[in-house]
Formats: C-alpha cells, sequence, structure tokens
C-alpha cells in the first residue's frame, strides 16, 4: 500500500504529466509562475534535508521564477515558444546551463562558467523552463571500479524514493529520482552505458536511451563520443515522447504497420522474481512475439569496453576541458593532480584508478583501442543484436533486478542486469525503458532495443505496453519508505 505523499500541498501539481500540465496551462487552470513556485517548495522540503532527503537535485535556477513569469505573459499575449511552453525541465548536471553549475558532480568544476548546451538551447527554444540541475553519479561514473551510484562529492548520495537506502542507479541517478519524486514533470540524463536505462529501472520511470548523435551533446561533460547519448526521462511515455522530439528536433513518421517484436530469451537479469515478472508481463499482453536466442557478452566484451572508454575518456575530456571557458582544470591529468590535493573531499570513498588508467591508455591513437572497438562493435551489431533482430523491429529483455543497496564503504553490488543495456550501448543503438511493476515494493523494468533512427517505433511500443500495463506501470507512486535498518 502506498503511503501519503509526504508534501500533500505539492502532490497535485507534482503528480501532473507534462502533457496534462501544458493542457492545463493553456486553460489557464494554472500558471507557470505557480508550478515552479510549487515545485520548488517540494524540493525544498523533501529534498535537502531532513528525514526524506533525496540529495537529487544539485541546483536550482536563480531565474526560473523570471522565465516563468515571462512564459505566463507570453501564453497571455496568444504567444506560445514551442511543445514545451511554460513546463519546467530539470537536466543531468552534467550538462551545461547558463546559471547551472554543469559540474558533473566533481568540486574541480566548481565556479567554472557554462554555457547553455545545445539541448539546453532547443529546450528554451521550446518554450521550457530549465528549473535545475539534478545530482548524478561523479563524472558519470567513470571514475573507480569501486564507485557508489549516485554518489558526487558536491552533491552527497542520491537516495531512491521508493526507498531510501536503496541505489537510485547511475549515472543520471538524480534524474530518475527527482522524476519519480515528483520535483518536475521532466528530466534530462546522459548515458554511456546503462545511465538512463539503470536510473529508469529503479525508480520506476520511463528513459530513453536515442542512438548516438541524434541528441547533440556538444556542452554535455563527455567519457565516450562512440556511447554518449543525452536521452529524456519521463513518467508517462507521452511525456517521454514529447521530450524526446523536442530534444532530437523530429516529429513522429507516418503511422506505419505495427513493429514486429522478439524476446531475447537468454538476456535475462538472473533475478528471478524480475525475470517472471518480464514473462508475465508478455504472456498476457496479447501480442504476436517471436523467440531467439541472443549471444552474451564474455569476458572480452567488458575488458574491450573499458579499454574504448577509458580511451576515448582521455582524448575527450582533454579536449572539453581545454574548450571550456573560466580558469581551473584543463585537462584529465589536471583533474588527477586536483583530485589528488583535495583526496579529503574527492576520494573520501573510493579513487580515481580508471582515470590514472585512463592517462596511460595511448587514447585513440593506440593500437590496443583501435582492435578493441573494432572486436566489440561487431559484437554489439553483428553477433549480438544483428542476428538477434533478423526480420523484427524490437528486441524486447528484462533491464534490471530490483533497486539493491546503497553502500559507501562497498560500492556498487549491481549483479542482477540484462545484456540487452551493454549490447545497445556498444552498438550505440536506441534503447528505452518501460517500468513494469513492483518486486518486493521495488520498481522494476523492461528494455525495448531497435536499430539506429528508430526511436519513434520504439516509443510507439512503449505507448502500448504502458496501456496494456495501466497501473503496473509509470502510474504506481512511490512509497517513500524511510531507510531500513536491517
Amino acid at each position: 500500500m502506498t503511503n501519503p505523499d509526504p508534501h500533500p500541498d505539492s502532490a497535485d501539481v507534482a503528480g501532473l504529466s507534462a502533457i496534462d500540465l501544458t493542457r492545463r496551462l493553456a486553460a489557464g487552470e494554472l500558471t507557470s509562475r505557480d508550478v515552479v513556485a510549487v515545485l520548488s517548495a517540494r524540493i525544498g522540503a523533501l529534498d535537502v534535508s531532513g528525514d526524506l532527503a533525496l540529495h537529487s537535485v544539485a541546483a536550482l535556477s536563480d531565474d526560473a521564477t523570471a522565465v516563468a513569469l515571462e512564459r505566463d505573459a507570453e501564453r497571455s499575449r496568444g504567444v506560445v515558444r514551442g511543445a514545451l511552453h511554460g513546463v519546467p525541465v530539470l537536466i543531468k548536471d552534467n550538462i551545461e546551463a547558463v546559471g547551472l553549475p554543469g559540474q558533473a558532480g566533481s568540486t574541480a568544476l566548481a565556479g567554472r562558467p557554462a554555457r547553455d548546451a545545445a539541448l539546453v538551447q532547443r529546450l528554451r527554444d521550446a518554450g521550457a523552463i530549465v528549473m535545475g540541475s539534478t545530482n548524478l553519479s561523479q563524472w558519470a561514473n567513470i571514475r573507480s571500479p569501486h564507485s557508489t551510484s549516485g554518489f558526487s562529492a558536491s552533491g552527497g548520495l542520491v537516495g531512491n524514493p521508493w526507498c531510501l537506502d536503496r541505489s537510485a542507479g547511475g549515472s543520471s541517478s538524480g534524474a530518475g529520482a527527482a522524476l519519480a519524486a515528483g520535483f518536475a514533470p521532466l528530466t534530462v540524463g546522459t548515458e554511456t552505458d546503462g545511465s538512463i536505462t539503470c536510473p529508469a529501472s529503479l525508480n520506476g520511470v520511463f528513459g530513453l536511451k536515442p542512438t548516438v548523435g541524434n541528441v547533440s551533446r556538444d556542452g554535455v561533460v563527455p567519457i565516450s563520443h562512440s556511447q554518449d547519448s543525452p536521452g529524456p526521462l519521463a513518467r508517462t511515455a507521452g511525456d517521454l515522447a514529447l521530450l524526446y522530439g523536442v530534444l532530437s528536433a523530429t516529429t513522429p513518421p507516418p503511422q506505419a504497420s505495427p513493429a514486429r517484436l522478439v524476446v531475447a530469451t537468454s538476456w535475462r537479469t538472473g533475478h528471478d522474481a524480475t525475470d517472471a515478472l518480464f514473462d508475465e508481463v508478455l504472456a498476457t499482453w496479447g501480442v504476436d512475439l517471436s523467440r531467439r536466442d541472443a549471444s552474451l557478452p564474455a569476458g572480452q566484451e567488458f575488458d574491450d569496453e573499458l579499454t574504448v572508454l577509458l580511451c576515448e575518456l582521455l582524448d575527450d575530456m582533454d579536449a572539453y576541458l581545454a574548450a571550456r571557458p573560466g580558469d581551473g582544470v584543463s585537462s584529465l591529468s589536471d583533474v588527477v593532480a586536483y583530485e589528488d590535493a583535495h583526496r579529503e573531499v574527492e576520494q573520501r570513498y573510493f579513487g580515481h584508478e580508471f582515470f590514472e588508467r585512463a592517462l596511460t591508455s595511448g587514447g585513440c591513437a593506440s593500437e590496443a583501442y583501435q582492435l578493441a572497438r573494432e572486436r566489440n562493435y561487431h559484437w554489439a551489431t553483428q553477433q549480438a543484436l544483428g542476428p538477434l533482430l533478423g526480420d523484427a523491429d524490437v528486441v524486447l529483455a528484462p533491464a534490471y533486478g530490483p533497486a539493491w543497496k546503497s553502500d559507501l564503504v562497498n560500492g556498487d553490488n549491481a549483479k542482477y542486469v540484462s545484456a540487452s543495456i551493454m549490447a545497445a550501448a556498444i552498438a550505440g543503438w536506441p534503447i528505452l525503458t518501460v517500468p513494469v511493476g513492483l518486486v518486493e515494493g521495488l520498481p522494476v523494468g523492461l528494455t525495448l532495443t531497435g536499430r539506429p533512427q528508430s526511436e519513434w517505433t520504439l516509443l510507439a511500443v512503449a505507448r502500448q505496453l504502458e496501456e496494456h500495463l495501466g497501473h503496473r506501470g509509470g502510474a504506481v507512486s512511490p512509497s517513500w519508505r524511510a531507510p531500513s535498518r536491517g
């Protein structure tokens, strides 16, 4: 049974979808100024301090109220900028925006001037109010093999609103938790491997990692040019499509024949109850499904992906930091030196072993990188996703098991995960997470994976699944349980 909302004064607004909010704004039933005020009060009451503090919001924009007033004035004159006119959005704090930190969870970038990333400009052009930024796994979780998802030196540890001592996933931890907690109707995350799909599954929301390159990465703190992709998170499939359309500057194609669906029979999470729920959902859906076995990653694929990420991290981070305005760290080696000098803050719980390995990797010019990238891309596209799809359009698989307990001493224990996440990440193909229900009171999801540029097909299937699932999907509300003590 769901507990009462912990901030009842804001519950009605906090529960609105972005589509419902735009309708109520257009009808004059709400103003953007009131929405920003209500959501800001909710964040102040639930995110910052007290027993229910989530630490999911990194910062609020100083100009959010002023922009809301501007959108209200425009609406009163009959001016609507775009699909998100007057709708608040939170962005992950590795995405630059004027007036927000854009520091990727690290004090190394504190006070560094930020520009509007290209995707932020698209949000503003569509009329959105960039209300603030969300906490994340520091440096998007590429720093250490012993890291804890959702922790950053600048923002602390993000809690999961379903059960506060459970992980909110990573690295878009705050984006998933803030959305599930009703702090904004829409959030924007980034993914390299699982960083949107994981927090979407663990927080019971929808998340889409688009085809790499479909949403601009300009102004986003990088890891990997072959795998990084910003993408939308939302509480409904319709909202997810709305935000993706703005971020990608695309619209749904003309209605086509129903998508052909295939189930990856060997891509399981390994968590029995999660996999059983996935099977139950498909058994009751009433659509045609083919089933095929799928190639699983072995030790070589994991090693190759890490080699690729560390080599690209060195080159991409050096280029990004050198070009970012303001004084401070200008290379990955500068970051390592800074974190060593501020070890008590930056390395309190875990170090930066991956950064150190990246510095000695040789970057993308190295032979090791070229071989690893070639092998891994071939595995993902020619041995895994390509044969699995065959003549189908969408692959279905479970996503993750329920959220594990956060542990700053020992790091993550994320052992229940489907191979669909890694395959789509390495290939750079789109993958979408749909919430399918609860396992022992915690949300779990399934994944939809398609070929490059198939986002609108995935979104259409997600909407079908949402209709089938009803209350078991994104309409479920967090229980706001206090941390367990066992």
